[in-house]
């Protein structure tokens, strides 16, 4: 099968690997343009480009796909199938309905829950209880297409959104392979007009710990934005990413310190587990504790 892989972050990487050791021709790979980040500035590509990189494969990184040009170069790849998977742009109508079989689109949740940027943080720190993958036929809607494939999974009580990614992100390739071996004969099934949310971009202002709330959501936030881009609060004047935690049954006043890194909330209370400071590693709590003393309240 001839195919065109559109994707950006680690996330598409494993499916990429999984289309390639299946046996399929990925004629051309596109990607978000190289970014510039860090002290020096340097110019830095996505993982799905230095993947494809690594494969000798054909790559391109437009910052947009509607000029004619661009949809002139991918119709020449003459492709039978696309293969989308969280690649950060909207596709034209004349690229979704220039491949033999149209384009697919491999997204983390189960569709119409969580279309949009952000769906695996969003689960988590909405308590779902369970979460997925859906291959879904793209039309020019926000994840509106018909769903062609679906695996359905449970989220684990103390799973960090970056565990959760890297499930996702095998299950997607498991599936997305199966999907595209029974191309030919599978059927649409149009999505719930009932249930539908979006996953909104994750705001700065969601990072920041309020220990007023209840300690199952903060603990959901943790979760959530854990490894990236991490929930976090002041301690001694700096500024600390917590990563890791877990409830407590335990009643105090919120944001007073308990024992070890317990902190009570609002309604319950939060026992860190793991956390990291500016520029250094994440560390366990009782590393952490070794070299640093906590205030005796946070608020």
């Amino acid at each position: 099968m001839k195919i065109v892989f559109f994707g950006t972050p680690s996330f598409s990487v494993p499916i990429l690997n999984a289309l390639i050791e299946e046996g399929h021709q990925i004629v051309c790979v596109y990607c978000q343009p190289p970014s510039v980040a860090g002290r020096g500035q340097k110019v830095r590509n996505s993982p799905v480009h230095v993947r494809a990189n690594e494969l000798g494969l054909l790559v391109r990184h437009p910052s947009r796909l509607s000029d004619d040009k661009i949809v002139h170069d991918f119709l020449n790849l003459e492709a039978d199938v696309g293969v989308v998977v969280a690649y950060g742009l909207l596709l034209p109508k004349e690229i979704l309905d220039g491949p033999r079989f149209g384009c697919l689109n491999v997204h983390a949740s189960l569709l119409p829950r969580w279309r949009g940027a952000a769906p695996i943080q969003r689960a988590i720190m909405a308590g779902d209880p369970i979460t997925g993958v859906c291959i879904m036929r793209m039309d020019q809607g926000l994840d509106t297409g018909a769903i062609v494939d679906t695996f359905e999974v449970e989220i684990g009580e103390r799973e960090t959104s970056g565990e959760l990614h890297e499930r996702l992100s095998n299950i997607g390739a498991n599936l997305i392979v199966h999907t595209i071996s029974k191309i030919s004969d599978i059927g649409d099934i149009q999505q719930s007009k009932q249930g539908t949310t979006y996953a909104q971009k994750i705001l700065k202002n969601e990072t920041l710990i309020d220990w007023r709330q209840p300690a199952i959501e903060i603990d959901r936030v943790i979760r959530a934005m854990s490894p990236w881009p991490g929930a976090w609060f002041y301690v001694n004047g700096e500024r600390l990413k917590l990563l890791g935690s877990y409830t407590r049954n335990i009643k105090a006043d919120p944001g007073e310190i308990l024992e070890g890194f317990t902190v009570a909330c609002g309604v319950g209370a939060v026992s860190i587990t793991s956390v990291q400071k500016p520029g250094k590693r994440v560390v366990t709590t009782k590393e952490f504790l070794m070299g640093n003393s906590l205030p005796k309240k946070l608020l």
